[in-house]
């Protein structure tokens, strides 16, 4: 509890600002400020003070509903001394609400006396706050936070191959004592991509700071009820515990529990981010190039307010950052995975050879970020290391891999698929040649021939036939149009893909019918029947001859 008796004999008599009263008091500012802004508008209490009031009496008249909470609270508890608290959360470095607790408990350990648990403890500290009308804010120390956010803003880059536009999510980070601040571009937002732009981001700071304040993405926290015990990210916690730095999130919806990253990012939306929205970009490689000269002239270009850049006070603060370990921590995945008639695993919507020794085995998927590593499932022996691949749909091909008469021996071949397009019509047929050619390697093309001629079982061939037509009249020939427009040529030919009959379908249909010996159609017995036939004509030929 603050002593507010002195502050106002301070404030009224000596008439010192709030800021010097809570200097000579070495309490916050805020919480000085706060009391004397209630203690005016209090209409029980005005100065001079009645003989005798003590500090608990002033809290009751000037914070009326707060002390009825405080008179009914169970006074064997020992209330701890939150204007103290929060003058040390507020202005040493690394400071934190547990290390408090823990001090405030061996206090009462001392005095036999009992003490709030440590959620008790929060809650009591933050309702405090809301009283007192204390703003939780700590001054920027160096070294000490990094803070990361996704920016509101994104872009996209179109694929030169495909034509396909892929999204780009922007990642920032920043360290709140000299605002220097890194911005990378993300095609995907799935942890590995996650943990890989955390990486990049210490690796630019050049150090680890001792606290990483993130928002409440999924990447980070699985769940954040209260800011006291949240739930992290299990990879996210190991990233933190392999760098040697602690996660703390920010609370749900408190913008200010990571202001420097919200300024940053600010800045850049309200900046070169229209720059970079007014160009076309092919690649998230030359997005990322772009962004990081936009950031390094950020970086260097001095603050209005004060004589140097972010860089100039990064200088200074890299000194007091942890060093980074030896090795970056890699998020790796997991997963089984079966090498198809194309000598291709399916892994995250691209696709990666393999030895054809290895065809139909049980194999393992390990990835990174930057490599696609497939072992054997039963005996963990590597089988290849890939880069992994930059964009949806890519394949990575060795030709190695692959046998020399692989259209022989694997029943996935040209050959194959264009018979099958033969059955279905010259304009499947025209399409599955097109899609043969459409890629470096025949091979990498065996999937979309067999998803487009699969169409035909589900839909009907006459569909199929009238959607290849479509594909071929617009030019626009690859298994996605099919994909995409093949069910509305289904409904016109319903009665093509109409469901299989009901059970009593079935049965009216083969009423007065009767089963017969799967025998009677052996080949054998079939001949047998074409010879006795065959004499009976010739009996009956020369009969009417005579």
């Amino acid at each position: 509890m603050l002593d507010y008796k002195n502050i106002i004999i301070k404030s009224y008599v000596l008439h010192m600002t709030g800021r010097e009263i809570a200097e000579s008091l070495h309490v916050s500012q805020s919480g000085v400020n706060g009391f004397l802004r209630e203690f005016k508008r209090c209409k029980a209490l005005s100065f001079p003070l009645p003989e005798g009031i003590t500090n608990l009496g002033i809290f009751t008249k000037v914070y009326p509903n707060a002390s009825q909470a405080q008179l009914k609270r169970d006074e064997r508890y020992e209330l701890p001394d939150f204007g103290e608290i929060h003058q040390r959360m507020t202005s040493e470095k690394n400071m934190t609400l547990a290390y408090l607790w823990g001090k405030y408990t061996n206090r009462c350990a001392a005095s036999d006396r009992k003490a709030y648990q440590y959620r008790q403890f929060c809650e009591l500290y933050t309702k405090w706050k809301d009283d007192n009308n204390v703003t939780y804010h700590k001054e920027a120390a160096m070294g000490q936070d990094m803070e990361v956010d996704f920016a509101g803003k994104t872009f996209s880059f179109i694929d030169s191959l495909t034509g396909e536009v892929f999204p780009i999510v922007v990642f920032a980070a920043v360290l709140p004592y000299s605002q220097f601040t890194y911005a990378e571009g993300m095609s995907s937002i799935k942890e590995p991509q996650w943990i890989e732009v955390n990486n990049n981001a210490l690796k630019y700071f050049d150090g680890v700071p001792a606290i990483v304040v993130c928002d409440n993405c999924k990447q980070a926290v699985i769940s954040n009820r209260d800011w006291i015990e949240p739930d992290l990210n299990e990879d996210y916690t190991a990233w933190a515990e392999h760098n040697g730095t602690a996660i703390m999130p920010a609370r749900v919806k408190k913008p200010r529990d990571k202001s420097s990253i919200e300024c940053a990012i600010g800045i850049m939306e309200k900046g070169f981010f229209h720059d970079l929205a007014q160009r076309d970009y092919f690649s998230l490689e030359a997005f990322n190039r772009d962004l990081r000269e936009n950031i390094d002239r950020l970086n260097d270009t001095p603050f209005t307010k004060k004589p140097h850049s972010r860089r100039f006070y990064w200088e200074e603060e890299r000194k007091v950052l942890m060093q980074l370990p030896s090795t970056q921590y890699q998020y790796v995945e997991r997963k089984a995975a079966k090498s198809s008639g194309d000598f291709h695993i399916r892994f995250d919507n691209s696709y990666y050879s393999v030895d054809k020794s290895h065809r139909h085995k049980p194999l393992m998927v390990y990835a990174t970020a930057e490599t696609v590593t497939i072992r054997l499932a039963e005996t963990n022996e590597v089988v290849c290391v890939w880069p992994r691949a930059k964009a949806r749909g890519q394949w990575m091909t060795n030709p190695d891999h692959l046998p020399e008469n692989f259209r022989l021996m694997s029943n996935w071949n040209a050959h194959h698929f264009l018979s099958w397009a033969m059955t279905i019509g010259p304009n499947t047929k025209e399409v599955i040649q097109r899609i043969l050619v459409s890629r470096k390697l025949e091979v990498q093309t065996y999937r979309s021939c067999q998803g487009v001629l699969s169409f035909s079982r589900k839909y009907g061939k006459e569909a199929l036939e009238e959607c290849c037509a479509l594909a071929l009249d617009r030019g626009k020939v690859s298994y996605t149009t099919i994909k995409n427009s093949i069910t509305a040529f289904a409904d016109a030919h319903s009665d093509k893909a109409a469901k299989p009959k009901s059970r009593e379908q079935i049965e009216n249909r083969n009423k007065g019918g009767y089963a017969v010996n799967t025998d009677m159609f052996s080949l054998e017995v079939l001949l047998e029947k074409s010879r006795t036939l065959a004499a009976s004509e010739d009996e009956e030929g020369h009969h009417a001859e005579s």
